[in-house]
């Protein structure tokens, strides 16, 4: 069995060798954080992550989580590891020292997250889910609701949600029904509704669970301007008491995947007796939850990749375990067999996985980067951060969530038949990854807002921003003889991006939206390809350098780097020359076919 899932020393060497994270220390927020605390934090990680979640991944779907007299059952090691993963402070780690937080960076929290996902995304998403809720209370609610809750949830005790969805109203959320009547003028409301596919909604592993719903006020403004953000626990505070709310679970939905992380169909007020209290200003609570919503497709992108991960580590042991044929030119029958890493087939999807698990990791972390820098810099600095990490979203999320998927699927194909049986892991990552490309928006919501509102952030500087920081790291490549040829390649893809992006635009002025915005996820795919490439050649740089003066396992693990990006160069990025024609194309096809020629 595998016993490996996600490579610490690729995160270093991200952390430490390309992006330079241990520098942010020098803003006061982080001045904690120097290289031998972020090695320190990765080792911690690791280590709980061995001890309380990859020993029990496989378990839990096979003891997968049940509904039963009102109550929802899960595997037992998930209270453990909650209370695990909140005692080493990975659930309070954003928040600052005095709201008993660890003022992580979000660099460092996003490559602890990696691990733990990598090791069990089923019982650890519970935990940073929880950890969203937490930080979107912290962000608006009163003081006396984050003293009520944010304690309770940073300690692991109480679960938190996001409840958006409802059974009419799955991503549109201006059908949401759910309603909010104000009770004593004081901020408290009488909540009515229903809400389905409720991750972490209802389970036996804390003591309370914390909805922060989306409901509209009686009487607000039509569509997603009259929609407000509540607080809806399972069981209120009273008296110092915990007392039913009337929030109950219809039951749970049967999932392809994830089975140890329960999806709730919840429903609220039936009884006429739940109560909400108002985050913020009525009708902002969009505006509210898209914090926690952009913090989740970052997770989500997280999460993903750490099932790639975990997928890839099982795929490469098995291939170096495995033997099984010799090589075309080996015409003697009686030659042993050789391992099927030997294959160049095997390799290339060795490689394939390599390429898309650790360019995901890339991305993530750079936008995490981002993330900390606007969060701690200052004046244009910290705005070109952001603007960057909202450019960069879309792509952060949907390409692991992806190709993520079908770098699992590729693992299962080294193992061949054993791959699809439960004796390996294989076939549990891959019902498992599925979901990561419909979770926090699906993969076409996310081209749509690449390409229909994010390429135009004030006025194109994000894209600016965005070219300006390909254009260094192809300058810096352009000096190695190794990596020129790469970066006049990558020089090229960007600019045909540009022109395509200048196309698209120009047609969104000439036609109704639906013209410019049909091949969106193909667009995003485009972009998303340039932007794995650019983290591989920033990969490439670094390790080209070491390389010179490299020593032991040092020498293999930055050849690696210099032949997967290579790699990723040779297969994936010619990928682009076919979207590119596509999307300049004038045939509509998907516009111009009629609903009933689809048959």
């Amino acid at each position: 069995m595998a016993t490996q899932y996600v490579s610490i020393r690729n995160l270093q060497f991200l952390l430490n060798e390309v992006l330079d994270a241990p520098a942010l220390n020098q803003y006061p927020y982080y001045a904690d954080y120097d290289a031998d605390a972020f090695n320190m934090v990765l080792d911690a990680a690791k280590q709980l992550s061995d001890t309380y979640l990859f020993p029990f991944y496989r378990e839990m779907d096979k003891e997968k989580a049940y509904y039963k007299d009102g109550e929802v059952h899960v595997h037992p090691s998930l209270r453990p590891a909650l209370k695990a993963l909140a005692d080493g402070g990975w659930i309070s780690a954003l928040d600052s020292y005095e709201n008993g937080g660890q003022q992580m960076p979000h660099v460092l929290m996003s490559a602890g997250l990696m691990c733990f996902y990598a090791a069990n995304g089923n019982a650890a998403s519970h935990a940073f889910l929880t950890q969203g809720a937490a930080n979107l209370i912290r962000a608006y609610a009163t003081p006396e609701l984050n003293e009520t809750y944010v304690p309770q949830m940073y300690g692991g005790d109480w679960q938190g949600t996001m409840a958006l969805t409802e059974p009419q109203a799955g991503s549109s959320l201006t059908d949401i029904t759910s309603s909010a009547e104000p009770l004593n003028g004081n901020g408290t409301y009488k909540i009515k509704g229903q809400k389905v596919y409720i991750s972490g909604g209802d389970h036996n592993a804390v003591d309370n669970v914390v909805h922060l719903l989306l409901a509209k006020i009686k009487g607000a403004p039509a569509g997603t301007k009259g929609i407000s953000l509540f607080v809806v626990p399972k069981y209120r505070v009273e008296n110092s008491e915990l007392v039913s709310n009337d929030v109950t679970t219809a039951g749970i939905f049967g999932k392809m995947g994830q089975r140890g992380y329960v999806a709730a169909h919840i429903m609220l007020g039936e009884k006429d007796d739940c109560i909400g209290y108002l985050v913020g200003q009525p009708h902002h609570g969009l505006p509210y939850m898209f914090q926690m919503m952009n913090e989740a497709r970052i997770g989500t992108g997280l999460m993903a990749t750490g099932s790639a991960s975990a997928a890839y580590y099982a795929s490469l042991q098995y291939a170096n375990e495995r033997s099984q044929g010799r090589h075309p030119s080996n015409k003697d029958p009686l030659a042993p067999p050789v391992l099927i890493i030997e294959h160049a087939d095997v390799r290339r999807m060795l490689l394939q996985q390599k390429a898309i698990v650790e360019g995901s990791i890339a991305v993530l972390l750079q936008c995490s980067y981002y993330s900390d820098l606007a969060k701690v810099s200052e004046g244009e600095a910290a705005e070109n951060a952001h603007l960057l990490l909202e450019l960069l979203t879309p792509i952060a999320k949907s390409y692991p969530a992806e190709m993520g998927t079908y770098s699992t699927s590729v693992g299962m194909q080294v193992l061949g038949g054993a791959g699809y049986t439960d004796d390996f892991p294989l076939e549990q990552y891959y019902r498992d990854i599925r979901v990561n490309a419909i979770y926090e928006g699906t993969t076409a919501i996310h081209g749509m807002d690449l390409l229909g509102r994010k390429v135009m952030l004030q006025n194109g500087k994000a894209a600016m921003l965005y070219a300006k920081e390909l254009q260094n790291v192809i300058i810096a490549a352009q000096s190695s003889e190794t990596l020129k040829p790469l970066a006049d390649k990558l020089a090229t893809a960007a600019a045909k991006l540009q022109e395509v992006t200048a196309h698209l635009l120009q047609l969104a002025k000439q036609e109704k939206p639906e013209v410019f915005l049909a091949d969106a996820t193909l667009y995003l795919e485009y972009f998303s390809i340039v932007t794995i490439a650019w983290q591989w050649l920033k990969q490439a740089i670094v390790a080209d350098k070491a390389l010179v003066n490299a020593a032991g396992d040092d020498v293999i693990f930055y050849k690696s780097k210099l032949q997967t990006t290579k790699y990723f160069f040779e297969y994936e990025l010619p990928k682009t020359m076919g979207l590119r024609a596509r999307l300049l194309s004038t045939e509509r096809v998907t516009l111009e076919v009629k609903a009933e020629e689809i048959v």
